[in-house]
């Protein structure tokens, strides 16, 4: 079917509506429609709010997609099921579908899932992705801190509740860029402390967005609740 629309995934960057290629502001503009991850209870999500400032979405079929937060396969396959559908129901009519994602559509983002099952289920269709700035890359900026640097090796870790594993981590590598740190906090400031690495991290919410938080201090977190959209970078 040579007449499918494009299913782009598309980075708007880490926070700062700047942040965004001109490639991914002029797919914006050409896109007709526009799939973002909708929140529940109200809340506007992130990659929207950049959108916006850059699209008159009145003027664009705008898509809504919620992604369940559960373990639940069936649940999760039936939604899943729904939300590759409902894109499918544009791109078959020849529209191309702009997905925003916060960052980079190929680290950690819902798209990779999306891409994934559209392959699957329509393998004619064309998937493209156009990189963003992470924010793994934006918090070495505005840390002003070098991730790698000559030989150096750097990982990029989801923060899981594993002592061990959150330590062999940070022992292995150079640096480390732990992402999803809010929940287990308090455990990776034993990780430190044992250590002896605490005045080698820092932590980061929302980096470079209006409501960028940036703590230098990490003792000062112990116990605290962090926003979702938490890092941690420690640099031995």
């Amino acid at each position: 079917m040579s007449n499918l629309g494009t299913l782009y995934g598309l980075g708007v960057g880490p926070g700062d509506p700047e942040l965004i290629t001109v490639k991914a502001f002029r797919l914006l503009k050409e896109c007709p429609v526009i799939a973002y991850p909708r929140k529940k209870r109200g809340a506007k999500s992130y990659a929207l709010a950049i959108t916006e400032l850059y699209v008159n979405t009145e003027q664009k079929e705008m898509m809504g997609l919620t992604f369940p937060m559960t373990r639940d396969k069936e649940a999760l396959e039936i939604q899943w099921t729904k939300t590759v559908e409902s894109v499918w129901a544009h791109l078959v009519q020849g529209k191309d579908v702009a997905f925003v994602t916060e960052g980079d559509p190929m680290i950690y983002s819902t798209y990779i899932h999306l891409m994934r099952l559209m392959n699957e289920s329509h393998p004619e269709v064309k998937a493209v992705s156009i990189p963003g700035i992470s924010s793994i890359n934006a918090s070495a900026s505005r840390l002003g801190i070098p991730l790698a640097d000559g030989d150096e090796q750097i990982a990029i870790v989801p923060a899981v509740d594993d002592y061990d594993k959150m330590r062999k981590a940070i022992e292995e590598h150079d640096c480390v860029v732990f992402i999803k740190v809010a929940k287990v906090i308090d455990l990776m400031l034993s990780v430190l402390r044992d250590l002896g690495l605490v005045n080698k991290a820092s932590v980061l919410t929302k980096v470079t967005s209006s409501e960028e938080e940036i703590w230098r201090n990490v003792e000062e977190l112990q116990g605290r609740e962090l926003e979702y959209l938490t890092l941690m970078v420690v640099r031995k």
